[in-house]
């Protein structure tokens, strides 16, 4: 008997809030609050008052502004550079792995990324599974804002790592016609062109992007092209709608990973494996179409809804097989906030809804060269992987005196999830729904008006990817299914990961300059964690429930004024990330650490600014070793890189150029790695290697 292919339906929990919420009307109880913080805000105090938002979250965060940047902006590693609590290592192409409190900690860079909750402009890019990083470009970013941890509680990220939000510059912060241009070492270029404007009530921001490079390992080389659209138009002056389109091509090759001997003596060569099958990633084009409105009710309530529609068709030639992915979500928020009066006290209550949910996620896949007396292009197997993730949550911030406010919420989440193996036909078929909870308390308190404190307690819950059902299977098509041998054909259930965290910290000004420090403590439950079970060039990588982890760190951030005069200013920023990640008491590997990440991260930046508009600075990134297995029997060499540059940014922002030189010293370190269960000592391919020496130079100009 045959099943008929499955096309989930938007969760009932979606609709019900969603007609629940559009009908709410205001409750006018009391005197009237304070009106809301304003949604909308000019170019010149857009990242200052992020700052100020982001200081009333009781956690840590980090406020990134882009829109005047004079270095290299290649990729997602050099937007998240020098931030306190983020790991952000690219793997020579775009596939880069961002790691926050260790989440997605083991994923191979290149993946759809685990563990964190991505947002384009408020409106959800992470779905059922994982988050695509091609349309993250950055020149058509203003400002990042991640919340860490269980701060993304308020957007509906239930994620270890938190919240990643990368906002569109839009025609307010980056009026009239600009260029940009870029290039530097190993063919490395990147164009662009951009216009923004307000006219009456609409704003727009159009831009064209393009990238190549040739990379620093061999078979490494790149390039992708694409085009953004951010158009806004206040209807009334309580309605404003804004209007979003994102489209990009990206294709490289893929060089493999290189063994620690490899690093240390010749980094920029390929894995022979990797060569012999010509492995590359081509993403013939992802769209991704979005509106967000905002009717604010009174001066006291407002309600936003968001809907996306993303595909993301994806072609990978990664091995000895080709997967055709085709890939589509509908993603959908919505958000009401009221100020009002609790227990006699100031207080905001937040009511929202997020639901990411597949369209599409099916995947064909064939033989790419002959293989036991079966031609290249054979058909092997059909397999398809829905998800649907609705999370529905309540906030509340409450003044309980001027300095001090206690923030509480509850989050329910529902998840379903649907995977079979459709060619050759398989009776095994995974659907599964399963509903959790996500409590949280958390506080804020001014001591001073230069030092506030923070912390809160709370769960956090990550249900697997549906793709993973089908690669972390151990069952496998028996001797005499064809082509089809020894492929997985049935999908197997995984758990939720959830984990319970303490946070505290405190954040400030003073004499060394602007501060924050944070610890946490997360206890873990089912961690998914990948593991390489297969290399190239029959490359698969596994993952599975983990037992029971623990991960506990310090994130500290300062940038400090050194020394300001008639003569300029001489500022010195600096970040620092401890990460401990290991089992608790394991059956086979104790109390060993989890291996992927260093646990020692720090990077800092000495920078002179002169009145005319010339600056130049010196920075360092020093990471500890990392083990590259579960059984810690091997590890990445530590690394210290310097790099310097000088730039000029021309008064009134017409123009402006920088040069950078990176790795001075033509440092060979590993960037990234992808464990193994077990090397026993041995050195293993695990690794792919940090870019070496390289100047870079761009320029920038605007005209009105």
């Amino acid at each position: 008997m045959s099943l008929s292919p499955y096309r989930p339906a938007p969760s009932s929990l979606f609709l019900s809030v969603s007609l629940g919420l559009a009908a709410v009307a205001p409750a006018h109880a009391g005197p009237q609050a304070t009106t809301l913080d304003t949604v909308r805000v000019t170019a010149a105090d857009d990242n200052a008052q992020a700052r100020e938002v982001l200081k009333r979250v009781p956690g840590a965060s980090n406020a990134i502004n882009l829109v005047n940047a004079g270095n290299r902006l290649s990729g997602t590693a050099d937007v998240l550079a020098y931030q306190p609590g983020i790991s952000a290592q690219s793997a020579g192409n775009e596939g880069v792995k961002v790691s926050i409190r260790g989440s997605g900690l083991n994923r191979a860079p290149g993946a759809h990324a685990s563990g964190l909750s991505v947002s384009l402009d408020g409106l959800p890019l992470t779905g059922p599974g994982g988050t695509p990083y091609e349309l993250l470009e950055p020149l058509w970013l203003s400002r990042v804002e991640v919340l860490r941890g269980a701060n993304g509680f308020e957007r509906g990220a239930l994620a270890l790592g938190g919240a990643v939000n990368y906002i569109t510059r839009s025609g307010r912060d980056t009026p009239g016609l600009e260029l940009h241009y870029e290039a530097g070492a190993r063919g490395y270029q990147k164009r662009g062109i951009s216009l923004g404007g307000v006219r009456d009530a609409v704003d727009y921001f159009l831009a064209y992007t393009d990238t190549e490079y040739d990379g620093y390992q061999q078979h490494a080389a790149g390039k992708g092209k694409g085009a953004v659209a951010n158009v806004g138009w206040q209807l009334t002056p309580d309605l404003e709608t804004r209007f979003f389109l994102r489209y990009r091509e990206t294709d490289h090759e893929t060089p493999g990973r290189l063994t620690r001997a490899q690093i240390r003596n010749d980094p920029r060569a390929a894995n022979p494996a990797n060569l012999a099958i010509d492995a590359r990633r081509p993403q013939p084009g992802s769209t991704w179409i979005g509106n967000t409105t905002t009717y604010t009710i009174d001066d006291d309530s407002s309600l936003q809804a968001g809907l996306v529609y993303h595909k993301y068709p994806m072609d990978l030639n990664e091995s000895l097989y080709r997967q055709q992915l085709d890939y589509a979500n509908l993603n959908g928020t919505l958000d009401y906030r009221r100020r009002h009066a609790l227990f006699g006290h100031d207080s905001v209550t937040t009511i929202g809804l997020r639901v990411t949910h597949d369209l599409d996620a099916n995947v064909r896949e064939t033989l790419r060269f002959a293989s036991n007396g079966y031609a290249a292009g054979t058909h092997t197997r059909d397999f398809q992987h829905y998800g649907t993730d609705s999370v529905l949550h309540l906030g509340n911030d409450l003044a309980l005196s001027e300095t001090l406010r206690l923030q509480t919420g509850l989050a329910l989440i529902h998840t379903r999830r649907d995977a079979q193996v459709t060619w050759p036909a398989t009776p095994e078929r995974l659907s599964e729904r399963q509903w959790d909870y996500a409590p949280r308390l958390g506080f804020t308190w001014q001591q001073t008006p230069q030092t506030q404190w923070f912390g809160n307690l709370s769960r956090s819950v990550e249900p697997a990817h549906p793709w993973s059902m089908i690669w972390g299977s151990n069952q496998y098509f028996a001797a005499g299914n064809g082509a089809s041998t020894g492929r997985q054909r049935a999908p197997v259930e995984l758990d939720n990961q959830t984990a319970t965290t303490l946070e505290l910290g405190a954040r400030g000004d003073s004499v060394l300059g602007r501060w924050e420090l944070t610890g946490y403590y997360a206890r873990l439950n089912h961690e998914l964690l990948t593991v390489e079970v297969q290399p190239v060039p029959n490359l698969f990588i596994a993952e599975s429930n983990a037992s029971p982890t623990v991960h506990r760190g310090i994130e500290a951030g300062l940038d400090s004024a050194l020394w300001q005069g008639i003569g300029g200013r001489l500022s010195l920023r600096q970040a620092y990330t401890f990460s401990d990640f290991r089992y608790r008491d394991d059956a086979r590997f104790g109390s060993n650490r989890l291996p992927g990440l260093p646990r020692h991260y720090y990077q800092a930046e000495l920078r002179y600014d002169h009145p005319a508009g010339v600056y130049a600075g010196l920075n360092t990134e020093y990471a500890s070793k990392m083990f590259v297995d579960y059984a810690n029997s091997m590890a990445a060499d530590s690394h210290v890189i310097f790099g310097t540059r000088i730039g000029y940014d021309a008064p009134g922002g017409r123009w402006q150029a920088w040069a950078e030189l990176r790795n001075l010293a033509d440092r060979h370190y590993a960037a990234t790695v992808t464990p193994g269960y077990d090397d026993a000592g041995k050195d293993v391919a695990r690794s792919t290697p940090g870019e070496g020496r390289g100047v870079y130079a761009g320029v920038r100009w605007r005209f009105d």
